[in-house]
C-alpha cells in the first residue's frame, strides 16, 4: 500500500533507499480512497505488507496492524515492512 502521490519518486537516505519509480507497477494497483483501503486491512490477519507514506502508514497505526516502533523513515517519508513467518 502507497500514497498515490509517492510512486514515481526516488526517496534516499545515505545508504537506503525507497524507489518506487523503478518498482511503481508493485505500488500500482486499484486506487481507493483511505475509507476503502481501511476496510481492506479491518480484522484480516496481514502476512506480508510494504506501506509507503503517512496515510497508509497511518492507516495500519489506526487499525493496530503495526505500532510506532515499527515506523521507518527515508528522506521523512515513512514506511512499514510487516512479514508474519508461520
Amino acid at each position: 500500500m502507497c500514497d498515490n502521490e509517492l510512486i514515481g519518486n526516488i526517496y534516499a537516505e545515505g545508504r537506503m533507499e525507497l524507489n518506487l519509480k523503478d518498482y511503481a507497477e508493485f505500488y500500482k494497483g486499484e486506487l481507493v480512497d483511505e475509507s476503502e483501503a481501511e476496510d481492506g486491512v479491518k480484522g484480516e490477519l496481514i502476512y506480508s505488507a510494504n506501506v509507503i507514506g503517512e496515510r497508509s502508514v497511518g492507516i495500519f497505526l489506526k487499525n493496530g496492524i503495526a505500532g510506532e516502533e515499527n515506523i521507518r523513515r527515508i528522506s521523512g517519508i515513512p514506511f512499514i515492512q510487516i512479514y508474519n513467518l508461520i
